[in-house]
């Protein structure tokens, strides 16, 4: 990536760990909470790092940026987690330059999630970029990028049916206690988190249980009271999560925590109780289990569900993987005139000092000079014999370095650019 002048390390690499290799738990290890990954981000430009987009959810960790090793990301990344090297690299990939491009094609635009077609990560993408935006960790390159597999995302879903039908974790989640709870309408469910999954998964419940009967709980309560008041819910006080446990049929969990909060003491051992678990890590402890009288779903078995929704959307993957690589090499042709951005820099730089020496010239020599048109002619003058060497160097394809080297020679431009 040397030769493009985007960045002073030599490479651009994705590194990260997913579904396809990580279960949940170790994929827990690794999640990044807001200000784990802000922290992150900081520590990164102190250590030097130019460019840099960290994501987080509940199926993948990935860091994409800019490096002269992929080391220096995946140390940032165990630092601030609860992995370590040795786990990561048991389950990780790293990929470099042009396949860390295409990875973030196939991530942004559904292609690589657990639920085929699910765009939930193109938002998430979006604020990562933000986030290093605000932190001086988006160079061009980056947001260059980052607005292509944009592009191609929203192109996706505009052109082809890879994300029709609802298909979500928390749309299986329902789908899955519509299936194995009988007469779901009349049995108490309580969610337990009211965050984004929450959120969709308690629309999901309301839509399609028919059931009036749901209990909300979070830590934040009046974050749980504006969800409820949409839907006529009734909210406890997180103090309350215990009692509400024991008259559930239902527990669906979807917090953030970092630890679980569901354990074996809170399981009323004569009840029959589902507990369906989407968070990441997982919130609900191992030895929950092993009680006679639960069952426990956890996050990737409802990923893993498989319906007529999700086999019809393969056939669209060959249409996606053509509108991909349209916009891949949009972006791989703007990559391309990086090249030769410093040489036309430079050149207008060279042109301009040579203007402001001509009317300089011209202003002592004529009484009458009209500075002010001079400098509007010879600008556009300038601009256009610029934007004339730029084209050539886009067309020149092989030849442009030697293109490049002549300019150089002709014009006499510094080298130290």
């Amino acid at each position: 990536m040397e030769r493009y002048n985007i960045s002073k390390h030599s490479t651009f690499y994705a590194v990260g760990l997913s579904y396809k290799k990580a279960d949940a738990k170790t994929r827990g290890l690794f999640s990044l909470t807001d200000t784990g990954k802000a922290n992150l981000l900081l520590q990164a430009k102190n250590e030097g790092i130019d460019g840099l987009i960290v994501t987080s959810t509940c199926n993948r960790t990935e860091l994409y940026g800019f490096a002269q090793h992929p080391f220096q990301l995946i140390k940032l990344l165990c630092e601030h987690s609860h992995g370590t090297v040795d786990e990561f690299e048991k389950v990780a990939y790293v990929y470099k330059n042009q396949d860390a491009i295409g990875h973030l094609f196939k991530v942004g635009t559904g292609l690589d999630s657990q639920i085929l077609g699910d765009f939930e990560i193109i938002s998430q993408i979006k604020q990562s970029f933000s986030n290093s935006k605000e932190n001086g960790l988006a160079n061009p390159f980056l947001e260059r990028l980052t607005n292509s597999v944009i592009q191609a995302s929203k192109k996706i879903k505009n052109e082809t049916k890879l994300s029709s039908g609802a298909t979500s974790v928390s749309f299986a989640s329902v789908q899955y206690i519509l299936r194995n709870v009988a007469n779901v309408s009349e049995k108490n469910i309580l969610l337990f988190g009211t965050g984004k999954i929450g959120r969709n998964t308690c629309e999901n419940l309301v839509k399609h249980t028919k059931n009036n009967q749901i209990t909300l709980i979070n830590r934040t309560k009046d974050k749980a009271e504006k969800i409820a008041g949409k839907f006529d819910l009734v909210v406890k006080d997180y103090a309350d999560l215990p009692s509400e446990i024991r008259k559930a049929d239902i527990l669906i969990v979807a917090t953030g925590a970092q630890n679980p909060t569901i354990s074996k003491e809170l399981i009323f051992p004569n009840k029959e109780l589902l507990i369906l678990d989407l968070s990441v890590p997982a919130n609900v402890a191992d030895d929950v289990a092993d009680l006679d009288n639960v069952t426990l779903v956890p996050l990737d078995l409802l990923s893993q569900l498989t319906n007529e929704t999700l086999q019809n959307r393969k056939q669209y993957i060959p249409q996606a993987e053509a509108i991909i690589e349209q916009i891949k090499q949009e972006f791989i042709s703007w990559l391309e005139t990086r090249k030769f951005a410093p040489t036309i820099k430079a050149l207008n730089k060279k042109l301009k000092s040579l203007k402001d020496a001509e009317i300089d010239y011209q202003r002592k020599k004529l009484s009458d000079f009209n500075e002010e048109q001079a400098e509007i002619l010879s600008n556009r003058i300038i601009q256009k014999i610029t934007t004339h060497f730029a084209n050539h160097l886009k067309d020149s394809g092989s030849s442009s370095s030697d293109s490049i080297e002549f300019i150089q020679q002709v014009f006499q431009l510094e080298k130290d650019f």
